[in-house]
């Protein structure tokens, strides 16, 4: 490794160091706060109820329901994508095995790509399918490991969360504000996304 890298996996170490504690703070208030009116909206809309506690066993459910609709999703907008829109390339459906090793790939953010994304997916598909599910597999683990820690906490009330008051707030209070940061400094950087066609360089 070259001096540069070094001082960038410093720098890396050091800028986690710093941020854990607050961030730790914010999210240990984050998952104990009572539900505000969006949240209640929410689970609301979504048949979720009053955002009340569940068993390990219902959440375990709850939290496979959701990830086995992220598979189907991702699986048929991959196979549909020939006739979605922003698919200037015209690229065709992605093969049925590929497409389903996809889809569970990036529901359980393991994101292996057995494919070349610009030459394989439309702009549609890695917008509505993949990033979505960047973020849903993300607040999936969040999610979980919070319950974990609660299961640890109160081992004996056998109660562990909801998991779909879970799920939005990783998304919405965690993983929203970080990607805008993120997404301002990539701008910042000249990095672009279009919906033209590809360039030929």
């Amino acid at each position: 490794m070259s001096a540069s890298d070094l001082l960038q996996v410093a720098l890396f170490l050091i800028l986690l160091l710093v941020l854990s504690p607050p961030l730790g703070r914010f999210m240990a208030w984050l998952f104990e706060k009572p539900a505000d009116r969006l949240e209640r909206r929410f689970l609301r809309l979504i048949g979720a109820g009053d955002g009340s506690s569940m068993s390990w066993r219902t959440y375990t459910a709850a939290m496979l329901l959701f990830n086995l609709l992220g598979i189907v999703v991702v699986y048929l907008v991959q196979r549909t994508q020939a006739i979605l829109p922003l698919n200037p390339a015209g690229m065709a459906a992605v093969p049925h095995d590929l497409a389903f090793n996809t889809a569970v790939s990036f529901v359980t953010n393991t994101n292996w790509q057995a494919y070349g994304g610009e030459s394989t997916m439309s702009y549609f598909t890695q917008m509505v399918a993949l990033s979505v599910q960047n973020f849903c597999s993300a607040a999936t683990g969040i999610a979980i490991v919070v319950a974990l820690i609660r299961g640890f906490a109160a081992r004996t009330s056998g109660l562990i969360g909801n998991f779909w008051s879970d799920l939005w707030r990783a998304t919405c209070w965690i993983l929203l504000p970080l990607s805008l940061v993120m997404a301002l400094v990539l701008v910042s950087q000249g990095v672009v996304q279009t919906f033209a066609p590809y360039a030929a360089v």
